[in-house]
């Protein structure tokens, strides 16, 4: 059999006759399988003296075919099947990519908008390229665009744009993110590290509660008492401390768990050292990341550091929370956080304190979404201090 090609004269192309195209055409309009296969079938056998016919020809020929053995919702829907429009993003590598509203809506969301305001703005955008028919567009364009209806818009104006600006001159440096994500016990911290690794595709998270495993492993607790405890029972290894004490002081509380956190010091930046070496963006979270090592590490010019410390203001809310956590993973054993409920809320009253006096940005963890739009504006707060150019230069 002859190769038949089909030719479209808008596009100036011809393309070799496939009948399977036309099979999946014909389902979609309604048409059964064993239906449209038998169509598609003779329409390749007239075709056979045929070495070339125009895409409006054969979409005549189908429509003739079906007015036979089908009913007029099925000749309307073919009738109505047009090529998509594609709209192409080249990037600033020089890859070409499609241009998805759901990813788009996504990087508005990283500035802090909710998902209602980001899909109007994409909606806006979106149409601004249909109705133009724009099938090709630089990123940069795109986000100058994206840019000028923000400005535009009534809801969010020009504080908005300021922010998508700072994020886009963020993006286009490559510099890498250190989130350091601080709280206690029930706060959220691994919850909120997922989230955050999610939604920026950043593929290292670390716990300290793991690093504080592997260094059980290497140091006894003959040797090293205090870093086989709680970090809110950490006090307890302390020299000379009485087991049975009824109320522990602040003071040794407090002493307990900074003495479990500085052994982990050393573990922790070396991990940051290794993704700042790598220029890789990664998100550390647990409760041994406390203000004072925070605000050693704010500032450095080999990446931008995000320090949040999480808290849950609520005493009941928090309570509910360790509750949860053990019913949902009882391997957690959630029945003993709460027996030290109290040293938790009391640790947690601490390091919150700490981080307002360092002005270290404090996140209440009180809805998922809500706490994500919170770190991201801290963020973008944090990286307008370096990444203040003016749209000529990010979008020119």
């Amino acid at each position: 059999m002859a190769k038949i090609f089909v030719e479209d004269r808008e596009e100036d192309t011809s393309v070799p006759f496939l009948r399977g195209i036309l099979i999946r055409s014909l389902q979609d309009a309604g048409l059964p399988f064993n239906d449209a296969y038998e169509l598609a079938t003779e329409i390749r056998n007239d075709l056979d003296e045929t070495p070339l016919i125009t895409t409006d020809e054969l979409r005549q020929r189908v429509i003739d075919q079906l007015k036979t053995r089908s009913g007029q919702d099925v000749i309307n829907r073919y009738g109505k099947q047009k090529k998509p429009f594609g709209i192409q993003i080249e990037q600033r590598d020089g890859q070409v990519t499609p241009f998805s509203r759901v990813e788009y809506q996504r990087c508005l969301e990283n500035i802090g908008l909710t998902s209602e305001e980001a899909i109007d703005i994409v909606t806006t955008v979106h149409k601004h390229l249909v109705d133009r028919r724009i099938e090709e567009m630089t990123s940069r364009h795109l986000g100058e665009l994206t840019y000028r209806y923000l400005r535009q818009s009534s809801d969010l104006g020009e504080a908005v744009a300021q922010r998508w600006l700072v994020w886009r001159d963020f993006i286009r440096s490559g510099k890498p993110l250190i989130f350091l994500l601080g709280g206690t016990a029930g706060c959220g911290k691994s919850t909120t590290a997922t989230m955050l690794a999610s939604r920026l595709d950043i593929v290292r998270t670390q716990s300290t509660d793991m690093l504080r495993e592997v260094m059980r492993i290497m140091m006894p607790e003959q040797l090293i008492p205090v870093l086989h405890t709680s970090s809110f029972t950490a006090w307890t290894a302390l020299p000379g401390q009485p087991e049975d004490m009824q109320e522990v002081p602040d003071t040794l509380l407090v002493n307990g768990y900074r003495s479990q956190a500085d052994l982990l010091a050393v573990a922790i930046e070396a991990v940051i050292q290794r993704a700042m070496r790598e220029q890789v963006s990664v998100i550390l979270e647990g409760v041994h990341i406390h203000p004072a090592f925070m605000e050693k590490l704010k500032n450095n010019n080999d990446a931008i550091v995000i320090p949040i410390m999480l808290g849950v203001l609520k005493r009941k809310q928090l309570q509910r929370r360790i509750q949860g956590r053990g019913t949902a993973a009882p391997q957690r054993r959630g029945d003993r956080y709460l027996q030290h409920f109290d040293e938790i809320w009391r640790l947690q009253s601490h390091l919150l304190s700490e981080a307002d006096h360092a002005n270290i940005p404090i996140v209440a963890n009180s809805q998922r979404d809500k706490v994500f739009r919170e770190i991201m504006r801290v963020t973008i707060e944090i990286l307008a201090k370096d990444f203040n150019n003016t749209p000529q230069a990010v979008f020119g």
